[in-house]
């Protein structure tokens, strides 16, 4: 059992799952835009849309959306932070299927770039990221986690994962889900290390990638 088990994640605000997992799913949300949010729709789904404000669920996404930690002081003002910031929130309640009921989608704009992450608290401060732009997936942050989208070609997979070898970087788990035969697809590798920026750049030449994210952790892995 680790300490985190024990007396639970350092934080602001009164409860992990409302507080802590939500700024956490801000903050991965954030790093897969790979941009600063200029505008966020934001819906929240089950127990987050019933009881989240209450909780502090809505200063926690968007503290993440800022770039914030679950202890930051800052986090309980994180509403006017993102007045001041420029960043254009809209809020709206809704059923996003069977998920657990602390998630979120987050449809994010900025710097000419939009992304679409639906992710949820599942206790602890412990959270997964579970769709992205339409196409299922499961990475909790924990971890370096290398994002690929990608077209869904033969060989796609082996073909990112001899560049992670050539790096000399372990993978740790690996999934691979599309939205159809050939159609978009998001490769997840959670790695015990990231990936040099040369290793990142040529994965993102490779023909039929789309885009390339390399995730820092955003908590300790269990």
């Amino acid at each position: 059992m680790s300490v985190l088990d024990m007396i639970g994640p350092v934080m602001i605000g009164p409860s992990s799952s409302h507080t802590a997992g939500a700024c956490r799913i801000g903050l991965l949300a954030r790093a897969i835009l790979d941009a600063t949010p200029e505008k966020a729709a934001i819906t929240l789904h089950g127990s987050f849309a019933k009881t989240g404000r209450g909780h502090g669920t809505d200063r926690a996404l968007v503290a993440g959306l800022l770039g914030m930690k679950p202890d930051d002081g800052r986090l309980p003002d994180a509403l006017a932070e993102a007045e001041r910031a420029g960043l254009a929130l809209s809020w709206s309640e809704g059923n996003l299927g069977n998920l657990h009921p602390n998630s979120v989608r987050l449809a994010l704009d900025g710097e000419g770039r939009h992304t679409t992450v639906v992710g949820s608290s599942i206790g602890g401060g412990v959270v997964e990221i579970v769709e992205i732009d339409g196409v299922g997936v499961r990475f909790g942050g924990a971890r370096h986690t290398l994002l690929v989208g990608h077209e869904d070609f033969y060989g796609a997979i082996a073909t990112v994962t001899r560049v992670v070898a050539d790096d000399r970087v372990n993978i740790a788990a690996l999934s691979s889900n599309r939205d159809r035969r050939g159609g978009e697809a998001v490769m997840c590798l959670e790695l015990d290390a990231r990936l040099s920026g040369e290793a990142l750049a040529w994965i993102a030449r490779i023909h039929g990638m789309n885009w390339v994210r390399m995730l820092p952790p955003v908590m300790d892995e269990g």
